[in-house]
């Protein structure tokens, strides 16, 4: 499916529509990499796949993101956004995680749908790259 929108059409989604979007973007570059990465059965492949979905990595791979000062004005303000929206208590993090961890899904919705993908696969290698030692370490059990 081909979309392309302005930047100006993309902002105006709620934020949690664009982290909605953002969070099947996400995951789908996770899922992608570990099943490249390990050849292992289904449950093992969900099992590692959680363990990077989840809020408190998102949090940390966001905190990182903000620490590297490589983010746009644009993105900053779409993360924000997502961040500074009103959500339900999470059950497995803090509040603080989740909506660091909303914020990192509603830059992703956005950069999708304004069709920036190489912009996507730059933060997500970088989000990719926090951690990793403790991911290989995980595929090798």
């Amino acid at each position: 499916m081909d979309i392309e929108m302005t930047e100006h059409e993309a902002y105006q989604y709620a934020p949690l529509s664009l982290a909605f979007l953002g969070d099947a973007v996400y995951e789908q570059l996770v899922r992608t990499k570990i099943l490249l990465a390990a050849d292992m059965p289904s449950h093992k492949l969900h099992k590692l796949a959680v363990s990077r979905v989840c809020a408190e990595y998102q949090s940390e791979c966001m905190l990182l993101l903000i620490d590297k000062d490589i983010l746009t004005e644009r993105e900053l303000s779409v993360y924000r956004r997502g961040r500074n929206t009103k959500v339900n208590a999470p059950k497995h993090s803090t509040i603080a995680e989740y909506r660091n961890a909303t914020g990192l899904e509603c830059l992703f919705g956005y950069l999708y749908l304004t069709a920036q993908q190489e912009r996507i696969d730059v933060l997500f290698s970088l989000c990719w790259e926090h951690g990793e030692d403790e991911f290989n370490e995980k595929i090798k059990e």
